[in-house]
């Protein structure tokens, strides 16, 4: 079916007269002319277009696409001296076209606007192009010539707002900003140069703007640019980028997510808005532009008087209650809320970014659905008003007859079209407003009676801290308060949670962020009391970093664990965001904080048991070190081009190795690769292979652990490779086989039970994992293994000592005392694996204990392990009861099942030394558990 087939709405003509006066100069009959006619005797507007472009607008109908595809052709090909009443001539048959498409209903809103926009792209063009090229041939733009013009020398306009979107109004004005590289002109030359680009811009404005005798084409508007009120009408970049990193207000950071580069050297434009990132998308989660939005919302109200109920004459379709603007602030906050953190809701339409908003859960489904078809109607309502007089208004008429015309041109009777559009208002006005401000002020719950007295010098104390500075962030605290004060009263200690938040307080370097954050989600507020209550360090902790917090909202923060294959495509799609190394090492810190954040809350609620935070923490780390390795390579690769060989892998040792990592562990690591018989790398700076491999450790080693703007992700320790300190960083793969066969101490054979290939290629890892496995086959000499670990235990208790009651890594029968003889037990059988419970049990096999001591060292392991991961997650320090307050002694006491903490430490200590003794006896050459001689 052709276009003018499809054209089925035909509007009742407003003024039948005026209808016919359309239809006679128009050489077309039946329904479409009818359609035309209908336009003309409710438009004066359009009867005009009908009067000058009859003989364009009837073969034009007929095949639309090319009738606009050719008249884009004549204008590109348009004299530049003769641009201007070309363009007025353009926009008159534009108008024409776009206006019978919309009012015959085949063009849906989103054409209807994207075509608008697609010839106030051209336009702007255009008059740029006619603007600059005179200049250059008059040698006023320095270094410049007429090759130049192609990308204009240099400038670029961002078209803002709709037209930035692709959403232009039916008769809209355009924002503009004009800009300019300074990078591309000479230091001395930039003062002509920026002079001359002024004057282009005015000349383009002037193009476009002014009224003459054949009209205008689009009114332009340049005040979107930073402070106009004392800047020229084109910035140099660099002035604009330093404006918005000093100056920048939350308005503009909302005006740029529909920012576009339209004209001139668009690389150049869009280069510049890749560096505003930083400033329009905030890495946290920015709930404090709510109240921004509310302000800017309240602001326009008060200046236009739009307060009060909706009521139809003369109401505001754009910035009244319940009008288009609601619903691009509620899009547009909700995308700077989030779109920080989520790359993908950076888009500009509005209804494509309610979608999307919905898709990521970020709004309900239905709102999103409701909001796009209020804003499809009311902007249709907005046109067809704008499509009356060719004015910039977005009002309804005052009267009667005024709005009957608009209902008319909607193919609406009057009755039908006032109920529908109040009730769209109506709702618009009510969703969005409850996003904004809440009317009423929710009823506050009344605080328990064991709530925790707040004293006066705290309450002082609070109000000199950084984050209560601001008197924004003061009257934000002061609603949050009874709430905070509630939820610590609920803790098992309220004072001790009191003075816990407190020192969370006093750690926050800003607090509008972090308490417009707990406003909107309060869940956060009891959050952050079972921490105060429980873990203080974890507090103080999140004081420093507490835009972890945005992970608990923005993702299946308590959903099923997604393992370490899922993290590590997750990280690899975050540092590939990132255009920058150093950015790159920041954002694993973000990543690594915010996931270690989500296995310590699962620990500290019991979502999580002792064993699944041990795995979720290594898979953190595994992810980790996958993710950043090619990275690092990448980074390394620059300078000394790839790796020589077949390259490396990095292998997990200790608790790395054996997945029993916790909060704060840190990473044993051997770097092996493999050189292929390759001397040296091939890059703009060679090295030779060995030194290749060494630097690029090296690199690893301080992208793990250097601490940046971000922190540090992990402590690395590389004592486990071959030689220890004194070996090589890195290690060859010829190195590592002929070490572990002739030269490794039988302690370095029990660290390889619990090694395992981590990140690098599979087939080298193979190869490793296959040699390791052979190694610890090979059958050795058992009275030699327990005299070496008997040896290594006394050396290790002369080193490090017995360490405290609390101390449950170091001391006789402790966990490394255990699991030294489970390893022994491993390499004894010629086994592999770093099961704790299964190698105390080959360790039984192979007569050193009885079964049943076996079993009651793997209790007295298994309740240590419980007691070091949960004491790790408490505090930094060495534990101490009395130090971590009644929450932290009663996450101890769930955790090892016990019911007092001093009994607790009594049993411990007791399963120390009857493991103590039993590693004793198994230890003791020559002899059985029991003491009697084996001959």
């Amino acid at each position: 079916m052709s276009f003018a087939d499809r054209l089925t709405r035909i509007p009742r003509p407003h003024d039948p007269e005026r209808a016919a006066d359309a239809r006679a100069v128009l050489p077309l009959e039946g329904p479409l002319g009818e359609l035309i006619g209908g336009a003309g005797g409710s438009s004066p507007y359009l009867l005009s277009l009908i009067h000058k472009e009859a003989a364009w607008i009837a073969p034009a109908l007929l095949d639309p696409e090319t009738a606009l595809a050719q008249e884009f052709d004549r204008l590109r090909a348009t004299d530049p001296t003769q641009i201007g009443s070309a363009l007025r001539q353009g926009k008159r048959r534009v108008a024409l076209l776009t206006a019978l498409a919309d009012l015959g209903g085949v063009w849906p809103l989103a054409e209807v606007t994207g075509r608008l926009t697609e010839f106030a792209d051209l336009s702007v063009q255009l008059a740029l192009r006619a603007a600059l090229a005179p200049l250059i041939r008059r040698g006023k733009l320095p270094g410049k010539t007429e090759a130049d013009l192609d990308k204009s020398a240099g400038m670029v306009v961002l078209a803002m707002g709709k037209m930035g979107a692709g959403e232009l109004n039916y008769s809209s004005d355009i924002d503009l900003i004009c800009l300019f590289d300074d990078g591309q002109f000479d230091p001395d030359d930039l003062g002509d140069a920026r002079a001359t680009l002024i004057r282009a811009t005015r000349t383009m404005a002037q193009t476009l703007s002014d009224i003459t005798d054949q009209g205008y084409v689009f009114r332009t508007d340049l005040r979107l640019r930073p402070d106009p009120s004392v800047t020229p009408v084109c910035l140099s970049m660099d002035t604009a980028e330093r404006y918005y990193e000093s100056l920048g207000r939350t308005w503009e950071r909302a005006a740029y997510i529909k920012a576009r580069p339209c004209a001139g050297d668009i690389a150049a434009g869009e280069a510049f808005l890749s560096n505003l990132r930083p400033f329009v998308w905030r890495r946290h989660l920015d709930y404090a532009a709510i109240q921004d939005a509310h302000d800017m919302r309240q602001a326009i109200r008060d200046h236009k008087g739009h307060h009060g109920r909706i009521s139809l004459p003369g109401h505001d379709m754009k910035l009244g209650r319940g009008g288009i603007r609601e619903i691009e602030f509620f899009a547009q906050f909700h995308q700077i809320i989030a779109g920080g953190r989520d790359p993908d809701l950076r888009i500009r339409p509005t209804c494509k970014a309610l979608d999307l908003l919905a898709t990521r859960k970020w709004i309900p489904r239905d709102i999103a659905e409701k909001l796009a078809d209020h804003y499809r109607v009311l902007r249709d309502v907005e046109h067809r008003i704008q499509m009356v007089n060719d004015a910039q208004t977005h009002a309804l008429p005052q009267s009667d007859d005024g709005i009957r015309r608009i209902a008319d041109l909607s193919g609406q009777d009057v009755d039908s079209f006032r109920k529908d559009l109040q009730a769209r208002l109506e709702e618009v006005h009510a969703l969005c407003e409850g996003f904004f401000a809440r009317e009423k002020e929710p009823e506050r719950e009344a605080i328990p009676q064991n709530a925790p007295e707040v004293p006066a010098e705290l309450v002082t104390r609070w109000r000199s801290y950084p984050a209560l500075r601001s008197s924004r962030a003061q009257a934000i605290f002061d609603r949050l308060r009874p709430r905070l004060i509630q939820a610590l009263s609920r803790a098992a200690k309220p004072d001790e949670a009191l003075q816990a938040f407190d020192g969370f307080l006093a750690g926050l370097p800003a607090g509008v962020q972090v308490f417009s954050l707990f406003e909107a989600n309060p869940q956060l507020i009891d959050l952050i009391a079972d921490i105060a209550g429980t873990t203080p360090d974890l507090a103080r902790y999140l004081s420093r970093n507490a835009s972890v917090f945005d992970a608990v909202i923005g993702g299946s923060f308590f959903g099923d664990w997604p393992g370490g294959d899922a993290l590590t495509a997750d990280l690899s799609v975050t540092l590939a965001a990132e255009e920058d190394y150093e950015l790159r090492l920041d954002a694993a810190r973000r990543w690594q904080r915010e996931w270690h954040f989500r296995v310590g809350v699962h620990h500290l609620r019991g979502l999580i048991a002792t064993p699944a935070a041990a795995a979720q923490y290594s898979d953190i780390a595994d992810a980790t070190i996958r993710a950043l390795w090619p990275v690092v390579q990448d980074n390394f690769a620059r300078r000394h081009g790839p790796p020589p060989g077949n390259g490396a892998i990095v292998l997990g040792m200790g608790s790395l190795g054996a997945r029993r990592l916790n909060a704060r562990s840190d990473l044993d690591l051997i770097v092996i690769y493999d050189p292929a018989e390759v001397d040296s790398s091939d890059g703009k700076r060679p090295l030779p292979t060995r030194a290749y491999y060494a630097r690029l450790t090296q690199a690893l080693v301080t992208a793990l652990s250097a601490p940046t703007s971000e922190g540090r992700l992990y402590e690395v320790d590389m004592r486990l490779r071959p030689s220890g300190n004194q070996g090589p960083v890195a290690t060859s793969w010829t190195a590592f086989r002929d070490y572990q066969e002739s030269q490794a101490w039988t302690w370095e054979h029990l660290a390889l039970t619990l090694a395992r290939p981590v990140a690098g290629p599979k087939a080298l890892s193979d190869q490793v994992e296959a040699f390791r496995c052979d190694v610890l086959s090979r059958p050795c000499d058992t009275d030699a293994l327990r005299r070496d670990v008997a040896e290594m235990r006394a050396r290790i208790a002369q080193a490090k000592g017995e360490g405290g009651l609390w101390e449950m890594k170091l001391g006789r029968g402790r966990m490394q005392d255990i699991e030294l003889l489970s390893q022994a037990g491993t390499l004894a059988s010629g086994t592999s694996g770093s099961d704790v419970a299964t190698g105390l049990s080959r360790a039984a096999a192979q007569g050193w204990i009885t079964e049943e001591a076996a079993g009651q060292l793997t209790q007295a392991w298994t309740r240590f392990w419980h007691m070091n991961l949960t004491a790790k997650l408490l505090t930094d320090q060495q534990l101490a009861p009395e130090t971590l307050g009644k929450g932290g002694c009663e996450l101890l006491l769930r955790e090892l099942q016990a019911d007092d903490i001093d009994r607790l430490g009594a049993d411990l200590a007791e399963q120390a030394t009857r493991a103590a003794s039993v590693i004793d006896a198994a230890l003791t050459d020559g002899t059985n558990p029991d003491g009697e001689d084996d001959g």
